[in-house]
């Protein structure tokens, strides 16, 4: 049965999101969920690395990328013609029963390399409806001024994954081999079924007077293609929607490639190991975390856009001089710099598209967002690689940093952007006597 609430704007505030028990599930589930993926990656690797070459393992660890971005958009689609919690739930379960069947086959037999791609391509092609579908939820079980704590718990989540999730799969696949390793990212993935039919799902109202010039009122279902173009016109036409999904993709495309490509390159440049490497990105780590509490225990910061656009424009400036100083203590502390702007502007970036769209297109516009994320993001690593290759690391560092921003200027360029604002919380309404 679905749980369902009455619109959000009609009822009283919604509790701070850190003490709503219809949050914590979905978290909850949604955690659940990341570790999963965590340990499917790291079992895929392993299983590809014990029957396979250095290439072949590359192969394999690719091969989800495509379907994921080449699907991404119809997702986003899918989402909004449907309940995402129930987008949500099909992905998960799919995703359950197919890493339980490879875990059963791997067992019975060694993984061959064709079955490894298959997976992975079909975990892709599933991830391409989970994405978006997920994206679209927060707004459906809290109120909008709890956009900001929601997304700074999602990301905090999603660092408890990065690290819980690659030592777990390690640990059973010391005890069991691939096959429990399989296993155990299947059970997790079962784990949040349950939790997610307990959510509470509220349908939403349309942001008020925020029809952007060239919409017009949301049509009826009609083609996939139809919609999705409806849906590319809506981003493009919205005051505030479009100015943000550009100066973020601006932004992966300046960013993305230094610091996983070109930060493995410098390491290796300066001689600083892998202990240097570790340094620098936990200190990454530790400062996108440290900007996922402040936002989860904040709620709202002042002059959003503004602040979203300062954090952008400091986290590319501290990109580009990470290849410009020779002591790996200050590159360390550029890295935390880095990774607290980061998580500032993903945070606040993310958070004011959600309150800003239109209920009947924010599946499609989560997914343009990720599009550009895990589809254009990773066309700058050869880009990366081949630039230092020809020009060392610290042109190119500078080089991304400037393009980053770019897109901190674009921001700033929309008097939307420099004027918007987190919803305030609301008081409770005092009870009718």
């Amino acid at each position: 049965m679905v749980l369902t609430e009455p619109p959000l704007s009609r009822r009283a505030a919604a509790p701070p999101a850190h003490r709503d028990g219809n949050v914590l599930r979905w978290l909850t589930a949604y955690t659940a969920s990341l570790i999963g993926d965590s340990v499917y990656f790291a079992a895929l690797g392993w299983s590809a690395q014990r029957s396979a070459g250095p290439t072949e393992v590359g192969l394999v660890m690719a091969a989800g990328a495509a379907p994921r971005a080449l699907l991404m958009l119809g997702g986003g689609v899918l989402a909004d013609r449907l309940d995402p919690r129930r987008v949500v739930l099909g992905s998960d379960a799919v995703r359950c029963l197919l890493i339980l069947a490879v875990a059963a086959g791997i067992a019975l037999t060694t993984p061959a390399l064709w079955l490894l791609v298959a997976v992975a391509l079909l975990f892709g092609a599933v991830d391409a409806l989970f994405v978006p579908a997920v994206g679209a939820l927060p707004p459906r079980i809290t109120g909008p001024d709890q956009l900001a704590r929601v997304t700074g718990l999602r990301s905090l989540s999603m660092r408890l994954a990065q690290i819980a999730g690659p030592p777990l799969g390690g640990l059973a696949m010391g005890l069991g081999g691939p096959a429990a390793a399989f296993a155990v990212a299947g059970l997790l993935f079962a784990l949040s079924l349950p939790l997610l039919l307990s959510v509470r799902i509220s349908p939403l109202e349309a942001p008020p007077g925020d029809t952007p010039s060239g919409a017009g009122t949301p049509p009826r279902p009609g083609t996939a293609r139809a919609e999705l173009l409806d849906g590319l016109r809506y981003i493009r036409h919205h005051r505030l929607i479009g100015p943000l999904v550009v100066a973020g993709a601006v932004c992966e495309l300046g960013l993305a490639g230094t610091l996983n490509v070109g930060m493995v390159l410098l390491n290796a440049e300066r001689g600083w190991g892998p202990s240097g490497y570790g340094w620098i990105v936990g200190c990454f780590g530790a400062g996108a975390a440290a900007s996922a509490a402040l936002l989860a225990v904040a709620g709202r910061l002042p002059r959003a856009g503004l602040t979203m656009a300062g954090s952008l424009l400091a986290g590319s400036v501290g990109a580009a001089a990470m290849a410009l100083v020779p002591q790996l203590w200050a590159a360390a502390v550029l890295a935390a710099l880095v990774g607290l702007s980061a998580g500032v502007f993903g945070s606040l970036d993310s958070t004011l598209i959600q309150t800003a769209a239109d209920p009947a297109y924010l599946g499609r516009v989560t997914s343009v967002v990720m599009l550009t994320m895990v589809g254009l993001a990773p066309l700058a690593y050869p880009l990366v690689g081949a630039a230092v290759g020809a020009w060392g690391t610290a042109p190119v560092f500078v080089g991304c940093g400037a393009l980053s921003c770019l897109g901190a200027a674009l921001a700033l360029a929309s008097p939307a952007v420099r004027r918007a604002e987190l919803p305030r919380t609301e008081l409770p309404r005092a009870a009718s006597r």
